[in-house]
């Protein structure tokens, strides 16, 4: 009878440990800014949750926000997923803000650890200031649509609406106690053992969630969206921008270099790619393509330096409109701009002193080289007389009488046939 009870505890404890470790979650993260790589990155690891039989999709998040366009197309994703999706902001000290408030709303679980916060969702315009009315109709569309969200899962509409409104923000655990979110957990695994056994309903049918003890699988970044989340940095973008300035700048400044037009032209490409992930003002990109533009006319043109304060006037100008100043998720850094600009400044205070140097210099060469050295008179035959210079003889003509061998001389001009016109040096 003993043996009997042994081998059925033995069968159940097996069963129970088989179908653990059939269960597994899926793991991603957003970490920064919600742009077009996170629009990439999130549905493809959806759809892969869904075709390794994941439990649920964990989602981590701390972000500031980000693009309109990328966070609908996350919730979209969220929305239309076969499985349950858990937005979890962790770890603590992180926050979702503006754009992550609307993919937590989203999510079929909300969660956040302890000493995080959630709000200020009011919408930023980028690249463009809109008028009072347009801006309202912006905020109203966004409230309506963050209240849709959340009363699909059963949460405070209300606080969404002003979390858009008036940009309001709260603590873990204030948002758990308003009904903002469902669950305040301080890890993963904690997360994952209160949640279990939560019933979710999505359009494909009601879900119960198996995460207690759960293995933990995370999908990674592909390096395609790796390299579109570097690029899609407005201050990568910048950097870009200005080494591929600078490489163009060279290469019309010195033809044949190459090197510095590869570079350049390389640089350009991938600020302009990045341009195209980030919505930008076109008159910032404008102004420094003016300034590109004021550059080379200060190699070409004698300005005194003119052109090249204008150009670097219009290359600070254009940085600070390049991109939305009142969005905190994308903007260029002030330090960056200030660099760039001294960095430029400096560049043209040296390269123009140097040129104004070799303009003000006697030339060393040519017909020009040649006038007012001074030789020495080796023999003189009727009016055509040979003169040593510089370690070479050379035949000159003058206009007076009285030169002789041995006297002192200095040219005053060269004539089409290389002979020189000279003159006795005064005493």
């Amino acid at each position: 009878m003993k043996r009997l009870i042994l081998i059925v505890l033995l069968t159940l404890s097996c069963s129970v440990i088989c179908r653990a470790a059939e269960y597994h979650v899926d793991e991603v993260s957003i970490d920064g800014p919600i742009g077009p790589a996170y629009a990439s990155y999130i549905p493809r690891a959806i759809r892969q949750a869904e075709k390794d039989g994941a439990s649920a999709l964990l989602m981590t998040m701390d972000t500031p926000g980000g693009l309109d366009t990328s966070m609908r197309t996350i919730v979209k994703s969220i929305e239309d997923a076969r499985l349950p999706v858990i937005a979890y902001v962790y770890p603590s000290g992180s926050r979702a803000a503006s754009a992550g408030v609307f993919i937590v709303m989203s999510s079929d679980i909300a969660a956040m650890a302890p000493g995080t916060n959630i709000g200020a969702a009011h919408p930023v315009t980028m690249g463009q200031k809109l008028g009072k009315e347009m801006e309202k109709k912006v905020t109203n569309d966004a409230v309506a649509y963050i209240r849709s969200l959340a009363a699909q899962k059963g949460r405070n509409a209300g606080w969404a609406a002003e979390s858009v409104r008036q940009s309001v923000s709260v603590p873990a655990e204030e948002a758990l106690r308003i009904h903002v979110i469902d669950v305040v957990a301080p890890t993963v695994p904690a997360l994952l053992k209160v949640i279990n056994g939560m019933k979710i309903t999505k359009t494909s049918g009601v879900y119960t969630l198996r995460t207690k003890g759960a293995a933990l699988s995370r999908i990674r970044m592909t390096l395609r969206e790796r390299v579109l989340l570097v690029v899609s940095d407005p201050n990568i973008a910048y950097i870009f921008m200005i080494v591929g300035m600078w490489g163009v700048f060279f290469e019309l400044a010195s033809p044949g270099a190459i090197f510095p037009g590869v570079i350049g032209a390389l640089s350009l490409i991938l600020a302009f790619v990045s341009f195209q992930t980030i919505p930008v003002n076109y008159g910032g990109i404008l102004l420094i393509l003016l300034s590109i533009v004021l550059f080379i006319l200060e190699v070409k043109v004698m300005s005194h330096g003119m052109l090249a304060v204008g150009g670097i006037a219009s290359f600070v100008l254009g940085s600070l409109l390049l991109f939305d100043t009142s969005s905190s998720s994308f903007t260029v850094s002030w330090v960056l701009i200030l660099v760039a600009a001294l960095l430029t400044a400096l560049f043209f205070v040296v390269a123009l002193g140097l040129a104004l140097r070799v303009r003000l210099q006697r030339p060393k060469t040519g017909k020009e080289g040649l006038i007012g050295q001074e030789g020495i008179v080796k023999a003189v035959n009727g009016d055509r007389i040979k003169v040593f210079i510089d370690g070479a003889y050379w035949d000159a003509l003058s206009d007076q009488t009285d030169i002789k061998v041995g006297d002192n001389i200095i040219i005053d001009d060269v004539n089409h046939d290389m002979v020189l016109r000279i003159k006795k040096k005064e005493d």
